[in-house]
């Protein structure tokens, strides 16, 4: 028997991925619908359906595993089954954190006009250095789950699941540590996009000061169009940083969760925060980009004609 805070769980984590779900495969529909009416693939449509898709994959990981343990926790601990998924897990969260990095890069050499050799070098040659990096993350993220996913959170779910059968003290194994260690060891991966994220955030503010000096030295406006396309690529850094934090600190409360009596409801706190980034970023990236909200509009548009055109109609249906 459910109690009320698993239904509740279980619900909230239902409605996170349907909003994923259709958020990130609205980006994946359009982008993709884009490249078939111009016939040409943009750098842009590439980073948004690989992050996307990344995503679409790392939430239905995180879903299935949140409903695995409350339905069938005898499963959670052992089997092969939640060893595949501790390998999608890991390849669709590393996969998705490099892919955000790779936004932030584009942002960066996109947009500011920074006049440096290597910088010049790295605009000029955009396209190689994105796609280099995005193909290297899929090698870097291959090969950490290769080595360092199988049976990585066996003792984790051992210990949840048996907090949740017996009222008992645990002594901490040494095992139970190295596999403590082994997460973080395994987490650290992702810090590099997050540096890379950050220095993109710096450069860009560095940009944005260095052009509004020269717009005032020419005694000019300081709202320009580059001006605004700075300020737009900041915002869109800052919530990236803002969420890749916010990931980081909910995965050190997930793993210390090992040395919490009430694990269980930690480990479902953690999953529903989690889906939050996944889900809640396809709908920023949506409303600040152009295309993807002009689609979206289009799409508002069309239910509201679809529901006023049912509206009228449907007296007419009514027997008299």
């Amino acid at each position: 028997m459910l109690t009320a805070v698993e239904i509740t769980y279980m619900i909230l984590t239902a409605g996170e991925l349907a909003v994923g779900i259709w958020g990130n495969g609205f980006i994946v529909l359009v982008n993709c619908i884009g490249c078939f009416k111009r016939k040409d693939v943009n750098l842009i449509d590439i980073i948004l359906v690989s992050l996307a898709s990344s995503r679409i994959c790392l939430l239905c990981v995180i879903s299935l595993d949140g409903f695995i343990m409350v339905l069938f926790p005898n499963t959670y601990t052992n089997g092969e089954i939640m060893s595949i998924l501790d390998v999608l897990w890991t390849l669709s969260n590393h996969l998705s954190v490099w892919f955000t990095s790779c936004l932030s890069i584009f942002y960066l050499l996109k947009i500011t006009t920074i006049s440096h050799l290597i910088f010049l070098w790295l605009r000029q040659n955009i396209n190689k250095v994105i796609l280099g990096i995005l193909l290297g993350s899929v090698l870097v993220t291959l090969l950490i789950c290769i080595s360092t996913s199988y049976n990585l959170h066996d003792d984790f779910r051992y210990k949840v699941k048996e907090n949740d059968e017996e009222n008992v003290t645990w002594e901490f194994e040494v095992s139970k540590t190295l596999n403590a260690l082994q997460q973080i060891f395994l987490n650290l991966g992702a810090l590099v996009p997050f540096i890379l994220s950050m220095i993109s955030f710096l450069f860009l503010l560095f940009s944005l000061f260095r052009h509004i000096k020269q717009m005032k030295l020419h005694a000019t406006g300081s709202r320009d169009p580059s001006t605004e396309a700075h300020m737009r690529a900041i915002k869109a850094v800052a919530i990236i940083l803002l969420l890749f934090i916010i990931s980081y600190i909910l995965f050190l409360v997930v793993t210390s969760s090992l040395l919490i009596p009430q694990r269980k409801l930690v480990v479902m706190l953690g999953g529903i925060t989690a889906i939050i980034f996944p889900s809640g970023h396809s709908l920023i990236l949506i409303m600040g980009n152009s295309k993807l909200k002009e689609a979206f509009l289009k799409v508002v548009r069309f239910v509201k004609a679809y529901s006023t055109l049912c509206s009228i109609e449907s007296p007419r249906e009514t027997p008299e």
